[in-house]
């Protein structure tokens, strides 16, 4: 089984623009799909830095005196590259989300598929499980979590029944919390409304927005003039923070402008929105919601 087929592959390292001597960065190695293909573009003084906090990434390391795979969440890409010696890169793709590894081995409980114990953690050694989630947080953390993460209408309802289901028992497995949420799942809708109640517990749970949202902010200070940003996003939530961060190196309002109505960003966008082909979503049915910005630091 393959550990995951990399999406938008040549368009998201070809938006690296890769200089053959250069120093890149992988944030989410995974199957290390991206991160071979980098490799491939460096010739022998190129190095490439890859991150991943799931323990099973480390069985696809690379074996190559150009490759080092740090075993960290990329929220703290600065303070580990430091480590390593490293204070600028000319290039940093990310491909967020959740792996195919990850969505296909049941007992992770990432995938709507299988039953399996409540977890979808990325690293196995926090603390913070989707079971705690379901069924520890209050009723109005439930309902944010709902709310804000999986834009779910219902989300007041869904929380008031989890509250009320686990008073008698705690939700242990996915198929407990879809029989507790039963009302809601509609047969025309049960996969799309089942897949906004995992995503947003799976955000919560990997505090997905707030790791973006801090690794985004020290990237101006990491790339060099010119270095580039290639980044893949697959909800709206991600996409739309990273659309507006290459646009205006904020998440929300806009930049401060001088007497004269300029302002400074960090970054220009380069080309368009990227999406997949219909001949890659036929091959690799996840690659259907990927949206892929390319930046250049000013």
């Amino acid at each position: 089984m393959e550990y995951h087929n990399p999406v938008l592959l040549k368009e998201t390292v070809d938006g690296l623009n890769i200089n053959p001597d250069g120093v890149y960065v992988d944030v989410t190695f995974g199957g290390g799909g991206h991160s071979r293909e980098i490799l491939s573009r460096l010739n022998e003084k190129g190095k490439l830095y890859s991150f991943d906090q799931d323990q099973d990434a480390l069985k696809n390391a690379i074996d190559d005196e150009r490759f080092t795979l740090i075993h960290e969440n990329f929220r703290y890409i600065k303070r580990f590259l430091r480590f390593h010696g490293v204070k600028v890169v000319d290039g940093i793709l990310g491909d967020f989300g959740v792996s195919s590894h990850q969505f296909d081995v049941a007992e992770r409980g990432f995938s709507t598929r299988f039953e399996a114990d409540l977890d979808m953690r990325m690293n196995q050694q926090n603390q913070l499980s989707a079971y705690h989630v379901v069924n520890e947080y209050d009723e109005e953390q439930l309902r944010q979590v709902f709310a804000q993460y999986g834009e779910l209408r219902a989300a007041p309802a869904m929380a008031r029944l989890i509250i009320e289901s686990r008073e008698d028992k705690p939700i242990v497995t996915s198929e407990e919390l879809k029989t507790v949420l039963k009302k809601f799942l509609s047969p025309r809708h049960e996969n799309k409304i089942l897949a906004q109640i995992y995503q947003a517990i799976r955000i919560e749970v990997n505090q997905e927005i707030e790791v973006l949202k801090e690794f985004l902010m020290q990237t101006p200070e990491l790339l060099s003039k010119g270095g580039r940003l290639s980044l893949i996003s697959y909800h709206s939530l991600e996409d739309r923070l990273v659309k507006r961060f290459i646009r205006n190196g904020l998440f929300e309002g806009e930049p401060e402008r001088d007497m004269y109505g300029n302002f400074e960003v960090p970054f220009k966008k380069v080309n368009g929105l990227i999406v997949p082909t219909k001949e890659e979503i036929k091959i690799n049915s996840r690659a259907r919601s990927a949206k892929l910005r390319v930046a250049e630091k000013l």
